[in-house]
């Protein structure tokens, strides 16, 4: 975008993801909504409050074509039911509102907007009715705002920051992957019950491409030899061919320890952020999570993989 320097809004997020072969997943016909399931199939998580990023309101902007009103904004609710339903929201800095902005060209990205407001804004860019792309895209984004980094000082910044990228990308295909369940059960749309078996291919064709990553980077051999080995290459900010092949060991912790996601939201609570070494990043995650009563499994784990022993 081009904005008065020093005025204008940050992007969060540039992503760069080449999958070649991944299904498109759209829906050639105009939907109609399912008003039985139009309120989400999956109960809202009992321990919310009235202002958390699970029930904030979320509006749309910008350009969504033709497709049918609501249609879009029932997606982006599902998504965010799959992936914060069950999952306990511990940040301090949870937004207002939500707003998903569509963009006919770009990367998906967090819009830092430093008017002071408290709305996260994520940035999409898909075809009309591209449901399983919105999906994704705003689940990652998503991830970015859970982990407590869209108001207008969360810059991303090496070294870490694709740590942060591997964690909420594996955030997103785990929601795929309970959106594709839910979706075949209760469908927005309805008799697009079938649909669900779309959702779960897509996933699986991104969650193999970054299989064979990991697997062809020795990753899945010693994470903490590979660490040591590509440490130039894999702390470049962003998703970056070594925060893919990382995020299917994340999500692996995320399956077996599903309680663990909860740590997102103690991240980056700490001058710093992601600019400061790994070793000191995951200890101040560590801390953030104590003073948040939180699990710090995670964090753990991470430095355990690494080889990261902490201070």
């Amino acid at each position: 975008m081009d904005d008065e320097p020093g005025k204008g809004p940050t992007l969060f997020t540039r992503r760069q993801l080449v999958l070649g072969t991944v299904v498109a997943g759209s829906i050639a016909a105009m939907p109609r909504i399912n008003s039985e399931t139009s309120h989400a199939a999956m109960p809202i998580n009992p321990n919310a409050s009235s202002a958390t990023l699970l029930n904030a309101p979320i509006e749309l902007a910008g350009d969504w074509g033709r497709m049918l009103e609501g249609a879009a904004t029932q997606v982006i609710k599902r998504m965010r039911r799959s992936c914060l339903t069950d999952v306990r929201l511990v940040s301090d800095r949870q937004p207002a509102r939500v707003r998903v902005d569509s963009h006919t060209s770009g990367q998906p990205a967090i819009w830092l907007h430093p008017d002071g407001s408290s709305v996260a804004w994520i940035i999409v860019d898909i075809g009309e009715r591209d449901w399983s792309k919105l999906a994704y895209q705003f689940g990652h984004e998503l991830g970015h705002v859970f982990a407590n980094s869209w108001q207008a000082d969360a810059k991303p910044a090496a070294p870490c920051q694709w740590l942060e990228e591997a964690m909420v990308e594996a955030f997103s295909l785990r929601g795929l992957g309970r959106l594709a369940e839910d979706w075949r059960k209760h469908p927005p749309f309805v008799g697009d019950n079938a649909f669900g078996d779309a959702i779960a291919q897509y996933c699986q064709n991104i969650v193999r491409a970054y299989a064979t990553l990991a697997d062809g980077q020795d990753l899945t051999r010693d994470a903490a030899a590979w660490f040591a080995d590509n440490w130039g290459a894999i702390e470049i900010p962003g998703l970056n061919p070594f925060a893919q092949a990382m995020s299917v060991t994340i999500l692996a912790e995320y399956d077996q320890n599903p309680d663990c996601i909860e740590a997102l939201g103690a991240l980056n609570r700490w001058r710093g952020r992601s600019g400061i070494p790994v070793a000191e990043y995951l200890q101040r995650w560590k801390e953030s999570c104590a003073e948040l009563q939180t699990s710090p499994h995670l964090p753990l784990r991470l430095g355990e993989l690494l080889g990261v022993v902490t201070p």
